[in-house]
């Protein structure tokens, strides 16, 4: 910048010298001429040094600025090359062009992959994916048993003679060690694990007192070898409850092989009819260990509301299922239906009206227990509504019209909209038959009040009602209205059931039980002896049943439409058409698999909402487990999944793939 500066004032002042010789020197040829031929030769000379000096200075800043261009093009080269970040240049279609000595050193010695291509060394590398965005792009890649953040930089080369063409600068910078390090943090994370024995009283009940100790210290030391090949810290807490913190590492090992204790447990002898079963929650991911054990407490909770027999891992807001394959055990006891009684009596005490609330197209049973409900409240003095939407009957209008000839009945039937106007916060809501909010028969109905009751006999979904006062959930039952039944037992001291309530409390029971055939317990039989004392006639449940001839020639339909998707699986569609769609398909899975040889049947029905779908099973094929991975639920045995948006034919594709999916982890198990 000096050179620069003084040139700039150095040059203007020879010009203005040679100015004022010249205007000298023509003076003096006017008046004399001697001084004017020797001012013209200190003219010339001074013109011929200043032309002299501009040029070598000229030449010398051009050699300077040639020297600095080379000395930069030497360094850039010799820094690009001996960069210590590996770096090599693709072209579009994919070939490598150049690439550096830290590139070179990635690969086996002497391997030569000049004008090869990139991808099929890093098949993650594909010149598409690379060239199609004209910006960085980073990608993660795993090379040669490292890791590598490759930054991406495509760029244009125009040329004179030849088209613009596109290359990739490729900047591969070693990640291993960040990588190394998350994966070594995400193993050594602490899991909260909670067990429980499912049926620990009905297992003792059953066994022979010389045999209990050793089936105790059987259980006892397979949790305990479970738990110590875990490097866990567990300890026995309670008679059947354990609890146990270890590392993630192991929870993903145990994840792999679908978590074998419960296996391990499962075939321990016992002189009881039935296994051991274990529950297992646990909870991962949690900000800290209280956050996390909350997750295990939720994921037992979980485990336990679906029957049992399960683990469930819960991480933040996903949930992940292992086991639930075999049949719930029904509990001997009644000591729950009691407590629940009672904790309920005092529910609708402190409240000023009940509403009851079942899922939406109710059901025998959703009505059923509905009944039953009425009739607890207002054996408490209190008055009770049933919600309903009367243009979803078509299920159980039999009933529904031989409850409104009733004259007790004329107010009990409200609209959604008419219960959301009525209820406030002194209300209690009642929810019968599903637990899943968007199930319900109107879910605003559930914001309007704290006080909410939960029965339901399903097993229990990631979707639940979280804000519940009181929830009485057995998946062992067969019907929420041999549930409801039991309640009623104790919630006064002598409950009087009309006929109508007793009749639709059985009917709900004979219905989800298939004419007690299905989940039909000791418990089951006993609701039903109740309900038959209060009144309830046989043949008038049987009457309940009747289908008229369109809907028998229906029915027929779908079950002589039925594909085989694999041996003893069959699926149908139900025709459009037909009047009571929901009806036709449930009875439809029911009949198929009275067939020989079926072990399962997926019946589906679509409308302009989507498609519906009814499963059902002997109990072989966990039809739960299957049509959960569509967003439904139910039984091990009986199931529905409403799949909106979506076809008949796409949804038939989902479930045949669900379905091999399912075999295919059954075989492997």
């Amino acid at each position: 910048m000096k050179k620069k500066n003084s040139k700039r004032f150095y040059i203007p002042e020879i010009k203005f010298y040679l100015l004022i010789i010249l205007i000298n020197t023509l003076i003096f040829f006017r008046y004399n001429l001697t001084i004017a031929v020797a001012n013209t030769i200190l003219l010339l000379f001074l013109a011929y040094y200043y032309w002299k000096s501009s040029y070598r200075r000229k030449l010398e800043w051009s050699e300077y600025v040639e020297n600095l261009t080379e000395n930069m093009n030497t360094a850039k080269k010799a820094s690009v090359f001996n960069i210590p970040i590996p770096l090599v240049v693709i072209e579009e279609d994919g070939k490598i062009s150049w690439y550096n000595s830290s590139f070179l050193n990635l690969l086996e010695p002497g391997q030569d992959i000049l004008d090869k291509e990139l991808h099929s060394l890093v098949p993650e590398l594909l010149p598409k994916k690379i060239f199609e965005k004209d910006k960085l792009e980073i990608k993660k890649v795993y090379f040669r048993e490292k890791y590598y953040q490759v930054l991406c930089y495509p760029s244009i080369i125009k040329s004179t003679n030849k088209s613009p063409k596109r290359i990739a600068v490729l900047y591969w910078i070693n990640i291993s060690d960040y990588v190394n390090l998350k994966e070594r943090f995400e193993d050594e994370k602490p899991v909260v694990c909670f067990i429980q024995i499912d049926n620990y009283d009905e297992v003792l009940q059953n066994t022979e007192e010389m045999d209990k100790t050793t089936v105790l210290a059987e259980i006892d030391k397979r949790i305990a070898q479970w738990a110590n090949m875990l490097k866990s810290s567990w300890k026995k807490y309670d008679k059947d409850e354990y609890i146990a913190v270890f590392q993630n590492y192991y929870l993903l090992q145990q994840q792999q092989k679908k978590f074998s204790i419960l296996d391990d447990i499962r075939d321990i002898e016992t002189s009881a009819k039935f296994p051991v079963t274990l529950s297992i929650g646990i909870g991962a991911d949690g900000q800290n260990m209280a956050e996390t054990a909350e997750y295990a407490r939720t994921a037992l909770d979980l485990a336990l509301g679906r029957g049992g027999d399960q683990a469930v891992v819960k991480r933040k807001d996903k949930l992940m299922f292992y086991g639930g394959k075999t049949k719930e055990v029904e509990k001997r006891t009644k000591v729950k239906s009691r407590v629940i009684a009672h904790a309920l009596r005092e529910l609708i005490n402190q409240s000023d009206k009940v509403f009851i609330m079942s899922h939406e197209m109710p059901d025998l049973d959703a009505i059923g227990s509905a009944l039953g409900i009425y009739r607890a409240a207002k054996s408490l003095d209190k008055q009770a509504y049933i919600v309903l939407d009367r243009s979803k009957v078509m299920l159980i209008d039999k009933l529904i019209s031989q409850i409104e000839e009733d004259e007790e009945y004329d107010d009990v039937f409200v609209s959604p909209q008419q219960a959301y106007e009525m209820i406030n916060e002194q209300s209690l809501l009642a929810v019968v038959d599903t637990h899943r909010p968007s199930f319900t028969e109107y879910p605003p109905l559930l914001k309007k009040t704290e006080r909410i009751f939960v029965v339901d006999h399903h097993r229990r979904s990631t979707e639940s009602i979280e804000n519940a006062t009181l929830m009485y959930m057995e998946p062992y039952s067969s019907s929420t209205s041999e549930l409801v039944t039991e309640i009623l037992q104790y919630i006064v001291e002598k409950v009087k059931l009309t006929n109508i309530e007793s009749l639709a409390l059985l009917a709900g029971i004979t219905v989800d039980t298939k004419n007690f055939s299905f989940k039909t317990g000791v418990r089951t039989f006993e609701a039903a002896s109740f309900l038959r004392r209060a009144g309830a006639d046989t043949t008038a449940v049987k009457m309940l049943f009747q289908d008229d001839l369109n809907t028998f020639i229906a029915r027929a339909e779908v079950v002589k439409n039925a594909e085989v998707i694999e041996e003893g699986i069959v699926i149908s569609v139900c025709p459009e058409d037909v009047e009571n769609p929901s009806l036709i398909v449930a009875q439809a899975a029911d009949e198929l698999i009275n067939i020989r040889g079926i072990k399962a049947s997926f019946v589906l029905y679509g409308d302009e909402d989507g498609t519906i779908i009814s499963a059902r099973s002997l109990g072989d094929i966990n039809v739960q487990l299957i049509l959960e991975k569509l967003g439904g639920g139910g039984h091990l045995s009986i199931a529905g999944a409403q799949l909106k948006g979506i076809g008949i034919e796409q949804a038939k594709q989902r479930i045949r793939s669900l379905v091999l999916e399912y075999l295919k982890e059954e075989e492997k198990e």
